[in-house]
């Protein structure tokens, strides 16, 4: 088993909010009866940030903002590229990484 920190787990997190398939939701909201829990336990919802029945016997179902998930994962590559170049700056000079 592969032990991650926790800001890799965040980064699958966005990934999977960014990139990940709705396949399941949407199979779920057109279906025209809700399926067994044995059904909906092995589908995949992590997209999905509410599910709601509706009175007239819909199923609405929102889904976690996709651009907000790419600004966080874009804020975090740009951190990177700093640092790294921060970095290897600091090393061709010769200068302290701190004070970089």
């Amino acid at each position: 088993m592969e032990n991650k920190s926790q800001t890799e787990k965040v980064l699958d997190g966005l990934e999977r909010l960014a990139f990940g398939k709705v396949n399941d939701a949407i199979r779920l909201a057109f279906a025209e009866e809700l399926p067994s829990l044995n059904v909906l336990s092995r589908m995949d919802l992590f997209n999905v940030s509410l599910i709601k029945r509706i009175k007239g016997g819909g199923v609405e179902v929102q889904f976690f903002d996709r651009q907000k998930a790419l600004e966080r994962l874009y804020e975090y590559a740009s951190a990177q590229d700093t640092r790294t170049a921060d970095s290897l700056l600091a090393a061709l000079t010769g200068a302290d990484t701190d004070a970089v």
